[in-house]
């Protein structure tokens, strides 16, 4: 908090909070007369140092104070310190009236037609200023040359907001009326239908559902705060790896070019989410002074206010200040700058101080007249200064978040500010503007319909150019294209770059090494033992060596390389680290040893899942945000993935993220004594259910080093918008060579491994014939099982499956396609596999059943079919008795193999 104070306001501060018993009142005037003199006399930067001075004295005597991190409700930039307004802010006010409009039109009108839509009117009337200012004059464009060339910012909107955002799109000309109409009706819209026309707009910010529109997803809350951090350090990272330059600079003409930022638009009732506050001291610890949060203080959830009983904008100035962020309190608009200027006494400082947030909704649910009676009643001093004003007056005067001045000069400070990341609080009014209809009601989140006397006083709340008529119809607005309002918005978007949101995807080839230079270890491994985990990192050092690809790759890790093996990267490429390393490592002697580097390449994000699956998102959608491709390696324990931070994949999932996730000591038998809690059962399931992720669970590294050869390609090369889920285990075994011919196999989920036949001598007259299939660490102990039931006299053919999902998923094609009536549908691959074979079909994993319970459909029919899985909790013990208890050991796989035959 350095931003300087008024006079008046540091009266305010000093009056603000009275001691409740003062011994000596005369020597505390004294003091307090002595450090204003102190403050109008030499300035701001010397009572800073004065303080400072006294609170070190406090703790050398142990005094036992500290400074409040709280400051007075009022706004950190004194009205003599705010710069100019660049812009013409009777044009400005009038084209947020018409967004306001605009957005309202659209989501009232689509429920008033259909009744079931949804969406949302009162979040973004409260935040129409804060995103205008930034639209106007803050939000660059990516714009790669000429006047105004900018690599782009990032933008992350508050989802709830995305009809604003629509509606600025409709007067740029990106969205036609019939779009707006469609708001929220993807599927009936005619770009569905018919391929063409008239677009559906999603519901929030999807880049899945509008790529070429949206940026970033953010509806699920918590998820934008917590990624726009590691967005902001990805690209320092970047940065210091010289592989784009994200920070300020000038072009060769000498011109400077504005720093590349990184805006969040955040709610406060979203600042409750655990992510929105789990990477704060990481952003200041990183100085990320690319990096602004505007978080709009409207002081309501959905069901009412966020405190009710304290103050939201004190809760988080105490955080963000706490965590080593730069903050800055947009409290107060314009009108209250003559009130405070008159109000030498500090009465509204400390009236302010005593008014929680329910009341403050209150006093915004409310007519002038009864906040005459109400607020400025309260006492003689507030009323003297509400003596000159109408209740109309009272009524309008505006909180800081609703003044384009007062935005614009938080703005400009924050981004100006030097070494912290800046969060501005703006104080606003859910719903504003909507009158007595929903302004501050507990109601108006969820309000969506207006009627016809509501949307004739918005009208003229906000003097919109509208008949009655046309209000009442809710008709969209457009001024002329010659209108002062449209050249106006054009012109500063065109100095910005150009429109935005804007989802770009154009980026150059990365070629793919062969495989054999990499991975030939793995794909020709003779049998020598080694685990799939191990084979990985070795694949992955030998990857990072290529002049092409290695530079792109982007190891990440959860305070977990040791675990898995890939301390010897530390010495190969390094831990990144903004500072470089300031300190010589206790191991330095080894050639292990921890090494950390500006230039380093690994991420290692300590304990922190949430963070580590930000990085990789923030490095798996490079490729659109920067326009240069990444390949994020990210390894973990699987049960840490899909379980625990779920949310967060499925929302890379959504940005069409491009890179690779290593579920490491997968499964629930092959981490023998972690326990329930470690043994993950389930994260293969979860990962069927997102549609851009191919999830494959190889039993051996040569499987293994197929897949990721084949996800190098289809990222990097084709720039397909995939990513890949492997699953990894920590157990050595024999290791076989790829079978010839085998890979497309593998890639579309199974392969013919082998048949086990009975010995000569041992065959019967009557031939007993099993399918036996395993995929991952159980496919050991399915060829176990097959050698024992060749032992019995029973043949069995064992198939490694690669990917269950896979399997199921060109299942389902063949499927839908037969349902629609189609001639060639096509064989399902499983069945087209295993359609030679005869006699029950035994499938094991290492998951829970409904893994491979997803084929059933799909196979060969007439054939008993089987599942062995780890359903239940884990346990803590050896993998073999961990494998005996779930029964998917070798014995449990025999026996159910005899079961099936002797019932078949």
């Amino acid at each position: 908090m350095n931003a300087p104070i008024s006079s008046d306001q540091m009266r305010a501060l000093l009056l603000d909070t009275p001691l409740s018993h003062d011994p000596d009142p005369a020597e505390t005037a004294e003091w307090r007369d002595a450090f204003l003199a102190l403050a109008q006399t030499h300035g701001p930067q010397r009572a800073r140092q004065m303080l400072v001075e006294l609170a070190r004295l406090a703790r050398q005597q142990r005094i036992g104070w500290q400074p409040e991190l709280a400051t007075p409700y009022v706004n950190t930039i004194a009205v003599e310190d705010q710069p100019p307004f660049p812009g013409d802010l009777a044009v400005e006010e009038r084209l947020a009236s018409l967004m306001r409009w605009n957005a309202l039109a659209m989501v009232a009108k689509a429920n008033q037609a259909y009744g079931e839509l949804g969406g949302h009117i009162a979040s973004y009337a409260s935040a129409a200023d804060l995103f205008e200012t930034g639209f106007n004059h803050f939000f660059h464009a990516r714009k790669d040359s000429g006047v105004g060339a900018h690599r782009g910012d990032l933008v992350f909107f508050q989802p709830h907001s995305a009809p604003g955002v629509y509606a600025r799109a409709y007067l740029e000309g990106r969205l036609g009326e019939e779009d707006l109409k469609h708001y929220r009706q993807e599927l009936t819209a005619p770009a569905f239908t018919q391929g063409s026309g008239a677009r559906g707009l999603s519901s929030y910010p999807h880049p899945y559902l509008m790529p070429d529109f949206w940026q970033f997803p953010t509806g699920s809350m918590g998820i934008g705060p917590i990624s726009s951090i590691y967005h902001a350090r990805f690209m320092r990272y970047l940065t210091h790896r010289n592989l784009l330059d994200c920070e300020e600079g000038r072009k060769e003409d000498g011109t400077p070019v504005d720093k590349r930022r990184v805006w969040g638009v955040f709610g406060d009732g979203e600042m409750d989410e655990p992510e929105s506050m789990s990477a704060l001291t990481l952003a200041a610890r990183e100085k990320l002074d690319n990096l602004v949060w505007v978080v709009n203080c409207n002081l309501q959830r959905l069901d009412g206010p966020v405190r009710g009983n304290g103050r939201i904008i004190d809760e988080l100035e105490k955080l963000f200040a706490g965590a080593g962020w730069n903050v800055i309190k947009l409290v107060w608009g314009s009108d209250w700058d003559g009130l405070f200027a008159q109000d030498v006494s500090g009465a509204l400082a400390r009236v302010f101080a005593h008014t929680v947030d329910g009341q403050m909704q209150t006093f915004a649910a409310k007519d002038g007249r009864f906040n005459r009676d109400n607020f400025f009643g309260q006492n003689p001093e507030l009323a003297r200064l509400a003596e000159g004003m109408t209740d109309e007056q009272i009524d309008r005067l505006k909180r800081g978040g609703h003044d384009l001045v007062k935005i614009y000069a938080a703005y400009a400070a924050a981004a100006a500010h030097k070494g912290q990341p800046t969060v501005i609080l703006a104080h606003t009014k859910k719903g504003y503007g909507m009158g007595s209809a929903a302004q501050g009601k507990m109601t108006t989140h969820s309000h969506k319909k207006m009627g016809d006397v509501d949307l004739l006083e918005f009208r003229d709340r906000f003097n919109l150019p509208l008949t009655d008529a046309q209000a009442i119809a809710m008709d969209f607005y457009r001024p002329p294209e010659d209108s002062a309002e449209m050249q106006y918005l054009r012109s500063h978007r065109a100095a910005l770059g150009g429109a935005m949101p804007r989802r770009e995807t154009a980026c150059d080839v990365v070629p793919k090494p062969d495989i054999a230079s990499y991975a030939q270890f793995a794909t020709a491994a003779a049998g020598k033992e080694m685990s799939t985990t191990m084979a990985f990192v070795r694949m992955l050092g030998n990857l990072l060596k290529d002049k092409a690809l290695g530079p792109r790759i982007v190891p990440i890790v959860a305070d977990e390389a040791r675990t898995f093996g890939m301390a010897n990267l530390f010495k190969q490429v390094g831990i990144y680290s903004s500072v470089g390393q300031r300190y010589a490592p206790e191991d330095i002697g080894s050639v292990l040893s921890y090494r950390e580097a500006t230039d380093g390449q690994i991420l290692e994000e300590g304990i922190s899942e949430a963070g580590a699956i930000a990085s990789w998102t923030a490095a798996a959608t490079s490729y659109s945000v920067h326009g240069l491709a990444m390949l994020p390696f990210y390894i973990y324990y699987s049960m840490f993935g899909f379980q625990r931070v779920g949310d967060a994949i499925w929302a890379a999932a959504d940005q069409r993220a491009r890179g690779f996730l290593l579920g490491a000591t997968s499964g629930r038998t092959t981490l023998g004594g972690e326990g329930l809690q470690h043994q993950d059962g389930s994260s293969h399931l979860v990962a069927a259910t997102i549609p851009n992720c191919k999830a494959y669970d190889p039993a051996y590294a040569g499987e293994m080093a197929v897949i990721v050869d084949a996800g190098i390609r289809e990222m990097m090369v084709e720039q397909k918008d995939v990513f890949y889920y492997v699953t990894l285990m920590n157990e050595n075994y024999a290791q076989p060579d790829v079978p010839e011919g085998a890979e497309a196999d593998i890639l579309r989920g199974c392969y013919r491994f082998g048949v086990y036949a009975p010995a000569a001598s041992s065959k019967s007259k009557t031939k007993k014939v099993v399918t036996l299939m395993g995929s991952g660490a159980i496919l050991t102990e399915v060829v176990k099982a097959a050698q024992l039931l060749a032992d019995e006299g029973i043949e069995a053919e064992v198939f490694s499956v690669t990917s269950w999902s896979e399997l199921a998923r060109d299942g389902l094609v063949c499927e839908q396609r037969a349902i629609a009536g189609e001639k060639d549908a096509g064989v399902p691959f499983v069945a087209q596999q295993l359609g030679a074979g005869q006699g029950p079909i035994i499938a094991a994993t290492d998951y829970v059943r409904a893994v491979p319970e997803s084929v059933r459909a799909f196979l060969p029919e007439g054939r008993r079919y089987l599942t062995l899985g780890t359903d239940g909790f884990g346990r803590s013990d050896t993998r073999a008795a961990l494998r005996e208890f779930f029964g998917v050991d070798a014995g449990s796989i025999a026996r159910a193999a005899r079961y099936a035959l002797v019932s078949t």
